[in-house]
């Protein structure tokens, strides 16, 4: 089953227009929007109403304080249009750069009302997707401190993301040098443990072979269907996968096994002359990716990029 358009190739500029096409980043701006200010915008920040005259201008830097790997600047202005058009943005830094504390990484200038009413919310973004970009980085170099700089598996993400801020984490992990798995239940098919909970290692393979046939089906009706992956918890499930006819699955992700385990599923791929690309997953930490990766597994995902990460502070100091 060939592969659709994986957004893992595309720049990270163009990986971010494609994520926000959606308009989901716009409704949760919106949304902040609304939390800070009323509904709409409408009642507005009451301190800076009788703390500051409207004229009022400032200069103000966005700046580090920790060292860190940059995500969300790309957010800045989309959220500036929504909550303070008339501030002027000069960009210090870009999204995936690794900076220092004490780095700037956005100077701003304008009114002061609205460069205040702006501060949480890009603060907030920045510092949340910043930290799971340096998560996502040090994962990355702890996976080439101990499997080698040559090591070809992927780091990947999962779907244990905020609520409403999917494609925002699916953005840092990126940022961070990680790559996105599917960005939902619409885009690509992966059979997990309770599509086939009680079946048999024959029955597995048999539900998989006529789940193959249905997306295809879908796709000949012109739905997109990225990939078609099926998760296993053992290797007499994997070894009736791979009786089933070539090309049907794109990847199979290996549940919860050790090291050994992952080295003896390569083996059996390898042994079947399969093309399918495998993938481990669950106890996946930083103590325990460097042997995971030396197993010669192609992908890991690893949900604690996201739902793991603390968010870096960052600040905005008056210039």
């Amino acid at each position: 089953m060939a592969m659709r358009l994986d957004e893992n190739n595309l720049s990270l500029p163009d990986l971010y227009t494609k994520l926000t096409a959606s308009g989901l980043v716009t409704r949760l701006l919106e949304l902040a929007r609304d939390e800070d200010l009323g509904t709409g915008g409408h009642v507005g920040d009451l301190t800076c109403q009788v703390m500051m005259e409207p004229t009022q201008t400032t200069k103000a830097l966005l700046r580090a304080r920790a060292d860190l790997v940059v995500a969300g600047l790309a957010v800045v202005p989309e959220a500036v249009k929504i909550l303070a058009p008339g501030v002027v943005c000069d960009f210090k830094a870009k999204d995936g750069d690794h900076v220092h504390k004490g780095d700037t990484l956005i100077a701003l200038s304008g009114s002061s009302h609205e460069v205040l009413t702006l501060e949480r919310t890009i603060l907030n973004t920045i510092g949340r997707l910043s930290g799971i970009a340096t998560r996502t980085r040090t994962f990355l170099e702890r996976i080439s401190a101990e499997a080698g700089a040559d090591c070809n598996a992927k780091l990947l993400d999962t779907r244990k993301t905020t609520p409403g801020l999917r494609v925002l984490e699916k953005y840092a992990v990126r940022c961070g040098g990680g790559f996105c798995h599917r960005l939902g239940l619409h885009d690509a098919v992966l059979v997990k443990d309770n599509h086939l909970a009680g079946l048999s290692p024959p029955e597995v393979a048999e539900r998989v072979r006529v789940a193959i046939a249905r997306a295809e089906e879908l796709r000949s009706q012109g739905k997109e269907i990225k990939f078609f992956e099926v998760e296993v918890d053992d290797l007499e499930q994997f070894r009736a996968l791979l009786t089933l006819e070539k090309g049907g699955i794109d990847f199979v992700l290996l549940d919860n096994m050790g090291p050994e385990k992952l080295k003896e599923a390569v083996k059996m791929r390898d042994a079947a002359g399969s093309h399918i690309l495998l993938e481990a997953s669950g106890g996946v930490n930083l103590d325990t990716i460097g042997g995971i990766a030396r197993s010669g597994v192609d992908r890991i995902s690893v949900g604690g990029l996201t739902h793991q990460a603390v968010n870096i502070d960052v600040g905005l100091d008056s210039a």
